[in-house]
């Protein structure tokens, strides 16, 4: 998922772009879009952020649904093409990405994201999409482990 080439149908996931197609700098990592922000005791609290709905392009579709979300680091640039389920993926009753997302708002860090923290966004998403990919073949292999165990 993070060396190599990636597998076709994750390579296209959640790749960060710059809007006007400029070489990207410090300025473009700050996280602005309104992910998080100090609460009461400066608790993190999550924000809406900004996402931007779309249908997939025909060399995105990996097979997880008919919708895709540019999801906006600031005004100018955004992580392209993040499936709705991978999206939406919980762990512990929480939206794993936006959870990330949430800590790393630049009023919250004083910084922007490094380039290394822009490119964990992107594994993430491909680990999720890869996880939503193999779900079939995993309640299947559940359900045969489980049958012999009655």
């Amino acid at each position: 998922m993070t060396q190599g080439k990636p597998r076709p149908e994750l390579a296209k996931t959640a790749l960060l772009r710059i809007v006007d197609g400029a070489a990207l700098t410090p300025e473009h990592l700050q996280l602005t879009a309104g992910w998080g922000y100090a609460g009461k005791g400066g608790v993190t609290m999550p924000g809406k952020g900004k996402t931007a709905s779309r249908p997939f392009t025909a060399e995105e579709l990996p097979g997880l649904g008919e919708e895709t979300l540019d999801v906006f680091l600031n005004a100018r640039c955004y992580w392209k093409n993040v499936p709705r389920p991978v999206w939406e993926f919980t762990l512990g009753g929480y939206q794993v990405l936006k959870e990330w997302l949430s800590y790393r708002e630049f009023s919250l860090l004083n910084r922007p994201l490094s380039a290394d923290e822009a490119l964990q966004l992107t594994w993430m998403a491909r680990r999720i999409a890869a996880l939503i990919l193999l779900r079939p073949a995993l309640d299947e292999n559940y359900r045969a482990c489980a049958d012999k165990c009655i």
